[in-house]
């Protein structure tokens, strides 16, 4: 049984596949999928407005962001199924 470190790091990968993914097939999709990437967006929005930096580092915070929300989706539904197969 995988621990629940073990789940949290494939989580975390999880995570920053779907967000590099979504990030790198928008162009392509027409920014079809932007509303999957509104956390991260919303977050950079505020952050680096907040600060007024330059835009290109907002990208990597977008990332980030979208990266953890997801993984932490990934964690959740990693933790039900550990706790099911227990049971």
């Amino acid at each position: 049984m995988p621990t629940v470190k073990t789940n949290l790091i494939i989580a975390l990968v999880i995570g920053a596949l779907v967000s590099a993914l979504l990030l790198a097939i928008e162009p392509l999709t027409d920014f079809a999928y932007l509303s999957l990437e509104w956390p991260g967006i919303t977050v950079a929005y505020f952050f680096w407005g907040a600060v007024g930096g330059p835009t290109f580092v907002g990208i990597p915070i977008s990332w980030v962001v979208s990266a953890l929300i997801y993984g932490l989706g990934a964690f959740v539904v990693l933790s039900v199924l550990k706790v099911l197969r227990e049971a």
